[in-house]
């Protein structure tokens, strides 16, 4: 029996609503009708009370507290909800601070925003406890429970098998494993067979209608490993390989514990819309910015370019972008007129001899990069995220390495984690290390990870450190 997402979803918004409304009602008897404190004005009930349950409400679902759950710890979750509490709390008590400054009145009620606070973490907590025990229970008699398969027929997939059987509360049901080796095709442990080899696993996927992927195979099938993930890719399934495998996707990607076994999460689910809209939104502003502040330095480049060489201002070339769209990127001209007339497609390098000298000082201080401003505006960019590549490149670079196209699940950026953190692609070896960077970032896109790699792109434009292609 299936519990959608939304249902899911649904439950918990009537689940805070419920609690958050009463921790008010219950501070405000508390404050007002017990006669215990003493009152300046009779204040008002229902106008605070929906001003503080959208406050709440815009909180938890900033910090991710309303995205699907499965299999987390309650205690996890409380954590989490402490810390979100507690630094609500606190943006609360400077608005009431600010306040009293500003009117030159102390407001009594300050003195009792942390009694508050403790109301309203008990009250709420006890709600997402009831809402995930009963979410724990239904998934034990069957309902929402997703169907699994496990790559990999040794003992720490047997392992890993006899926790999810012991623990249906985690709600996977493993309908098999995937070998490596036919030898070890029909063979079965404790009546589950072994249903295929890992080179047909798309076929296991859409037969047996799995939604859940766990990878354990042996550390030395690192290529192995590299090409299931992108099997998977494109398929609605939810990817955990065991943590002696971290190092092979990316160095660091988000992990989660499943009754002591902890499993690294591959391609979750990426921002939420409401973010998607927010970044979008940032996209905009960030760009106009750009272009106004920087008005007067693309005059003074256009003219030095000009002068400087033959050629047009403007430097436009095909790149991929989110969904394999191709769109023409925009730049000041750094390099000689028909650069690539005679090599054809290839990467440009620190010190390429085809940059021209006005080129060479756009490309110190990344002024080049500024005429992409157009293209987030357009919608073609972002501001942070992979670099787009050219079409010929990614269809090279696909081949060599498997998981090279993950890339283009999002908008490319003018700047992003693996622009601050190496320098220009000279080689596949620096290609596959600037991978792991930019896969860093997918799993872990956040508007907070924007804004971290934006500074960081300040810092080096400022101090002359980092590599832009």
């Amino acid at each position: 029996m299936k519990l959608s997402k939304k249902t899911e979803k649904i439950f918990l918004l009537i689940t805070d609503f419920v609690t958050i409304n009463f921790s008010w009602f219950l501070f405000f008897y508390l404050r007002v009708n017990t006669g215990w404190f003493e009152l300046i004005s009779q204040p008002d009930f229902f106008l605070p009370m929906l001003a503080i349950y959208f406050y709440w409400l815009i909180i938890f679902t900033l910090v991710g507290m309303y995205r699907t759950w499965f299999a987390q710890s309650r205690f996890d979750e409380i954590s989490t909800l402490f810390k979100t509490t507690f630094v609500g709390i606190f943006i609360l008590l400077f608005l009431i601070l600010y306040d009293d400054y500003r009117t030159g009145i102390a407001t009594p009620f300050r003195f009792f925003i942390f009694v508050y606070w403790i109301i309203f973490f008990v009250i709420v907590s006890a709600g997402r406890i009831l809402i995930r025990s009963i979410q724990r229970n239904l998934l034990i008699k069957g309902f929402g429970r997703r169907k699994a398969v496990i790559v990999g027929f040794n003992s720490r997939a047997q392992e890993i098998y006899e926790m999810l059987e012991n623990h249906k509360g985690l709600g996977l049901d493993v309908v098999g494993f995937v070998s490596v080796m036919n030898k070890n095709v029909d063979k079965d442990y404790n009546g589950v067979k072994v249903l295929d080899t890992a080179d047909n696993l798309e076929k296991v996927i859409d037969t047996y209608e799995i939604k859940d992927v766990i990878i354990s195979v042996e550390r030395h099938h690192e290529d192995l490993i590299l090409d299931l993930i992108s099997k998977c890719d494109g398929k609605n399934v939810e990817i955990k390989i065991v943590p002696d495998l971290y190092d092979i996707i990316s160095g660091q990607v988000k992990t989660s514990q499943i009754y002591g076994i902890p499993l690294i999460d591959i391609m979750p689910e990426l921002m939420p819309e409401w973010e998607k809209k927010l970044k979008r939104l940032m996209d905009i502003v960030l760009s106009l910015i750009m272009l106004i502040v920087t008005s007067p330095i693309i005059l003074l480049a256009a003219l030095a370019i000009k002068l400087d060489s033959e050629g047009p201002v403007f430097y436009k070339q095909e790149r991929m972008g989110m969904n394999g769209k191709i769109f023409k990127i925009i730049k000041f001209r750094t390099m000689i007129k028909d650069a690539e007339k005679h090599t054809g497609p290839v990467w440009s390098s620190k010190d390429d001899p085809r940059v021209t000298r006005v080129g060479k000082i756009l490309r110190k201080i990344r002024f080049d990069e500024i005429p992409q401003a157009i293209n987030i505006l357009k919608g073609d960019m972002s501001f942070v995220g992979p670099r787009p590549e050219r079409p010929y490149f990614v269809e090279q670079l696909s081949k060599e390495i498997p998981l090279y196209k993950r890339r283009l699940k999002v908008r490319p950026g003018l700047t992003g984690w693996a622009q601050v953190k190496h320098k220009y692609d000279e080689t596949i070896d620096d290609v596959k290390i600037k991978l792991r960077y930019d896969l860093f970032y997918i799993e872990n896109m956040s508007l907070r990870l924007d804004f971290k790699i934006i500074f960081r792109t300040i810092f080096v434009v400022l101090f002359g450190k980092g590599h832009y292609d």
